[in-house]
């Protein structure tokens, strides 16, 4: 009698492997699909695949169907906008710069001519 309870303890434990395993594979497809992910597809079919390669490519297909967001997609837009506000602030600062050097460089002339003016009186 115990031989039959031990055996269907295997088949039940077995049977709640292999199903939590087809249910654990199909996490990073159940994100992408609740994200409107544009590759749900693909991860769906990747998650199967990664089935047969013992979950080896899991943990990348959760960051892949992760990293999409519906209200800023892949989030590169906001890097774009950062990068054109720095570029009109690098610009303006450039304009800034200039014009001190230019600033500089009459002070600098006004500078060298007073005191050649004032430098050859007295020799």
């Amino acid at each position: 009698m115990l031989s039959y309870v031990a055996l269907g303890l295997l088949f039940f434990v077995a049977l709640v492997l292999f199903y939590g395993i087809i249910a654990i594979h199909d996490i990073p497809y159940d994100i992408a699909k609740s994200r409107n992910h544009p590759h749900q597809d693909a991860i769906h079919v990747a998650g199967w695949v990664s089935l047969f390669t013992l979950h080896v490519m899991w943990p990348f297909l959760w960051i892949w169907a992760t990293l999409y967001r519906p209200e800023r997609g892949w989030g590169f837009q906001q890097i774009e906008e950062n990068q054109r506000t720095d570029e009109a602030q690098l610009a303006a600062l450039q304009e800034k710069l200039d014009a001190q050097s230019e600033r500089l460089a009459r002070l600098e002339q006004a500078l060298a001519q007073k005191t050649g003016q004032s430098g050859e009186g007295t020799l």
